[in-house]
C-alpha cells in the first residue's frame, strides 16, 4: 500500500508540474504572478503529502514568526521542508545550487519563481550572487530561505553552518528565525517513499542582525537549532539510532 501510494504522488507531482508550467510562462509576464502560480503546485503537493501518505506535520513557535520580511534559516534534512516552509511562512525565495536551473519544468520553474541560484564551485562568486539577488529578492518584499549547512544532512548528523545567511542578515538589515526539524526521519535522503508520520517543526524567536558578527549570529542560530534537534529526534523510522 505504502508502495501504491507514493507511485499516486509522484504521478501528481509529475503531471501537475507539467500542466501549470504554461501558466508559470504566463504569470511571469506580471510582477510576482509567477510565484503565485507555483504556490498553487506547492499547495497541491503539500495536500498530496498529507491526504495520499500521511505525512503530517506539528508546528511549534508560530507565535515568534515575525511580521516584517527576514531570512528563515532552516534544518534541512529532505525535500519536505522545501514544500512545507512555503505553507508555514509569507512568500519567500529559497537559495539552491544553480545546477538545480538545468532540470527540465521544476528547475526552469525555479528560475521563473526568482530562486536565488548560487555556484557552490567558485565561493567568491557565490557570495557575490547571493549578495545582488538576496538584495533584489528582499526589495521585493520576499522572505529568504536559507539551508546554513548548505546540503541535506542525515538524522542525528550536524554539518558546517556556513556563515552566507548570517551575512545577508547584516547587509540586508534582516533578522534569522532559526527552523528546527525532523523531516529526514520520514523521507530519508534520495528516496523515492516517504513515509507517514508527523514531523515535528520548531521555529524559534527572531535573531536580530544587529546582534552581533555574522560569526556570533550564525553561532546563536546554530545552538537554537541543534539544541532542539536533540529534543524533537527520535520520533520517525528512519530516526537516527543515537537519537532513539
Amino acid at each position: 500500500m505504502l508502495l501504491i501510494k507514493n507511485l499516486i504522488y509522484w504521478f501528481i507531482l509529475t503531471v501537475s508540474i507539467i500542466l501549470l508550467f504554461p501558466l508559470i510562462l504566463i504569470g511571469a509576464l506580471f510582477p510576482g504572478g509567477a510565484h503565485k502560480t507555483a504556490q498553487m503546485w506547492v499547495a497541491i503537493l503539500n495536500w498530496s503529502l498529507k491526504h495520499i501518505i500521511g505525512l503530517k506535520y506539528t508546528l511549534i513557535g508560530a507565535e515568534n514568526i515575525p511580521s516584517k520580511p527576514s531570512i528563515i534559516c532552516a534544518k534541512h534534512q529532505s525535500g519536505w521542508e522545501t514544500l512545507a516552509l512555503q505553507e508555514i511562512f509569507p512568500p519567500q525565495v529559497y537559495v539552491a545550487k544553480r545546477e538545480l536551473f538545468k532540470i527540465p519544468f521544476f528547475g526552469w520553474g525555479l528560475k521563473l519563481v526568482k530562486t536565488i541560484g548560487i555556484d557552490r564551485s567558485n565561493r567568491r562568486e557565490a557570495n557575490e550572487q547571493l549578495m545582488q539577488q538576496g538584495l533584489a529578492r528582499k526589495n521585493e518584499g520576499y522572505w529568504i530561505s536559507i539551508f546554513p549547512e548548505g546540503t541535506r544532512i542525515a538524522p542525528g548528523a550536524r554539518g558546517k553552518y556556513k556563515l552566507g545567511g548570517a551575512r545577508m542578515a547584516k547587509m540586508f538589515e534582516m533578522d534569522i528565525v532559526p527552523v528546527a526539524l525532523n523531516s529526514g526521519e520520514f523521507w530519508p535522503k534520495n528516496s523515492f517513499l516517504k513515509y507517514p508520520g508527523e514531523i515535528t517543526v520548531v521555529i524559534g524567536k527572531p535573531i536580530a542582525y544587529t546582534s552581533g558578527s555574522e560569526a556570533d549570529i550564525m553561532a546563536a542560530c546554530e545552538e537554537w537549532i541543534e539544541a532542539r534537534q536533540t529534543e524533537i529526534s527520535g520520533k520517525g523510522p528512519f530516526a537516527s539510532k543515537k537519537a532513539v
